[in-house]
């Protein structure tokens, strides 16, 4: 009887790599490669990788072609190659700045991509109409939210249809820690800035307790906002307390619905997109199928002259040269450099470890060391040049591929993305991540079929018929563009319509609690 041939089972995503990607769960036995029989000593799970050479102990791991890690005993053909004879360590990497980089061939601007979107007074674009409620602290979290609420639950919404409704945005910090000057002062004030000037408000109402550091006062004179956008601040002291506070609250939310009704979308070009890209709960086909089909679409948004921007500085981590080579200068390859070795600094003084990623889940979905999970997520970035890095939720402001410092973490890279400008999200999961970023939509890429069907209410595209066969990573790099589109002129993803979207915004915490 003949061995089933196992490259059958498996994807090979390099000539150069060591290892093979089940596309299913293969049990153990006997089985062909390149008519050689190859003994498979035990159950690999879908999404793992298998051995497909002989890998002698301290010797590189290779997948994408790069090094994912090393082998901390001897590896034979058909082994499952995992945590248990794999490790992160270090080695040298070359950043050869600008090697890479070239000429973006741009779409002529008669044939560019438009989509309808909120032009507001000062020119900037929204995909959505929202009445924003912010707090300078967490002590006037409560009231924002309830001021929201009953906006909500009176109805007088059904008499704004143009208004896509009220967002609280709370948080936990504001008071407790140093004032300006301080880092994480700082970070916390350019995220709220960076929501309040965000495109997607049509108006703003602004909400302190009074006694906080993070003064109401002082926050509204940096925000800067155009000419014409109603913009309302308060303290619940000033006040008398929270049933006042939340009548006063209600009372100027009515009176600017009327204001941003008047808003109606018209047809811009797709260069005035920035639109934010994030990667959570990671499996092994992330770097597969969903982040390079990101990727593709990226690139045409770049191509269309929009503005691309992602983070998660330790998820990229030992995939970085693969974007300094691509930097448009040696300047802005030296600022990814030097992003790295703060965090390199900051986790040693935490105690902690940046290959303390990946996560219990990602390691479940078959990814082994931070190395994989990086190169997996760095095809996000796609291949057009890195043309700008910037800190933790600063402005945009290239056009481009664009990354920013962020931590890993979801909300609070989301939040710094936003906060920097980005009027959409496209979020790829691979174990299923349920997450959505107000004021901002968030679409949802399944990285597998399995996961589209069993969250199908929460994912918006699934991106494994690349697995399956029955797509390329250019195809669906067209799908989800077109679908980017089609969200910024209004269509609903399925986060918003499940609701997601104002537990999520949240601001990196740094700051000492005093």
């Amino acid at each position: 009887m003949a061995l089933q041939n196992l490259d059958e089972l498996a994807f090979r995503l390099h000539a150069d790599d060591d290892v093979v990607i089940a596309k299913a769960d293969v049990e153990p036995g006997s089985y062909s490669r390149g008519g050689t029989a190859v003994e498979v000593p035990g159950e690999v799970p879908r999404g793992h990788k298998l051995a497909t050479v002989t890998i002698e102990a301290g010797d590189p791991v290779r997948k994408y072609g790069q090094i994912i890690g090393f082998a901390t005993r001897a590896i034979r053909p058909g082994e499952h190659v995992h945590t248990h004879n794999v490790q992160y360590q270090e080695f040298q990497r070359d950043h050869a700045f600008g090697v890479d980089s070239r000429p973006t061939e741009y779409v002529p601007e008669e044939r560019r991509a438009t989509f309808q979107g909120y032009v507001r007074p000062d020119g900037r674009v929204g995909t959505r109409n929202y009445l924003g409620v912010i707090t300078s602290v967490n002590c006037s979290a409560t009231a924002a939210k309830m001021i929201a609420r009953q906006v909500e639950a009176s109805g007088m919404l059904d008499d704004f249809p143009n208004v896509d409704g009220v967002c609280a945005l709370t948080h936990t910090l504001g008071c407790g820690s140093g004032g300006p000057g301080n880092e994480g002062f700082e970070v916390l004030r350019r995220a709220l800035v960076g929501y309040a000037g965000h495109p997607n408000f049509a108006g703003l109402l602004v909400i302190g307790l009074g006694c906080e550091v993070n003064q109401v006062r002082d926050l509204t004179e940096m925000l800067k906002l155009p000419e014409g956008m109603p913009v309302h601040a308060m303290t619940i002291q000033e006040l008398g307390g929270t049933r006042k506070t939340v009548a006063e609250g209600v009372r100027r939310i009515t009176e600017m619905l009327p204001v941003a009704n008047r808003n109606r979308r018209r047809a811009v070009p797709a260069s005035e997109l920035v639109m934010a890209m994030e990667c959570g709960g990671s499996d092994a086909y992330s770097g597969i199928t969903a982040n390079p089909a990101l990727g593709a679409a990226a690139d045409l948004l770049v191509r269309h002259g929009g503005t691309a921007v992602f983070g998660e500085t330790t998820e990229i981590y030992g995939a970085e040269h693969l974007l300094t080579r691509r930097a448009v200068s040696r300047e802005v390859g030296e600022k990814l450099l030097e992003r790295i070795a703060w965090w390199e600094s900051y986790v040693q003084r935490d105690g902690s470890s940046i290959n303390n990623n990946p996560s219990p889940g990602n390691k479940a979905g078959g990814l082994t060391t931070i190395l994989e999970k990086s190169l997996g997520a760095a095809a996000k970035g796609g291949t057009t040049d890195l043309c700008d890095v910037v800190r933790y939720a600063e402005p945009v402001t290239a056009r481009g591929l664009v990354f920013m410092d962020t931590p890993g973490y979801d909300p609070v890279n989301a939040t710094g993305l936003i906060a920097g400008g980005a009027q959409l999200m496209c979020f790829t999961t691979g174990r299923g991540s349920a997450f959505g970023c107000k004021p901002a939509p968030s679409l949802k890429l399944a990285t597998n079929t399995p996961l589209y069907e069993r969250m199908t209410d929460d994912m918006d595209i699934n991106c494994g018929t690349i697995a399956d066969g029955h797509s390329d990573v250019e195809e669906m790099g067209r799908v989800i563009f077109e679908r980017v589109l089609a969200v910024a002129s209004g269509e609903a993803t399925k986060s918003e319509e499940l609701g997601y979207g104002d537990e999520e915004f949240v601001p990196w915490h740094l700051s000492t609690v005093l």
